[in-house]
């Protein structure tokens, strides 16, 4: 192992204290409570939808997150170490065969629709890595 491996693993431990995030994958229903800084005060917003992509890349891992919006397409990208994401939350486990969920782009209403994955429980998946 590398120095720079040394020190990633070392600044994912430290950004990690006092996190859990749980094991999910495309395909899988998200909730990504999110730090909002507005002027000097903080809160905290939460962004509902599907994971259509994961990129696993050390330090540099981040997920994308889709979701449906007054009938319009919203996207975002969240680093998975970023200090800005609170909390993730798995609401719903699908099952799909695939590891980018692009194509849902191009789909809309019931088509769109990922099968649910009965193997595996939410509670199971949020409670995993506590």
């Amino acid at each position: 192992m590398n120095i720079i491996e040394n020190i990633e693993k070392e600044q994912i431990a430290k950004l990690m204290e006092g996190k859990n995030v749980p094991t999910f994958k495309p395909g899988d229903t998200l909730r990504v409570h999110t730090k909002v800084k507005e002027g000097d005060r903080e809160r905290i917003q939460v962004y509902e939808g599907v994971c259509i992509a994961r990129k696993n890349d050390g330090l540099n891992s981040s997920f994308t997150v889709r979701k449906i919006s007054f009938g319009e397409g919203v996207e975002r990208v969240f680093p998975l170490y970023s200090p800005n994401v609170a909390k993730i939350e798995v609401s719903r486990v699908g099952k799909v065969r695939r590891a980018k969920l692009y194509f849902l782009r191009a789909l809309r209403g019931r088509s769109a629709r990922i099968a649910d994955d009965l193997s595996v429980s939410v509670k199971e998946v949020n409670a995993g890595n506590k």
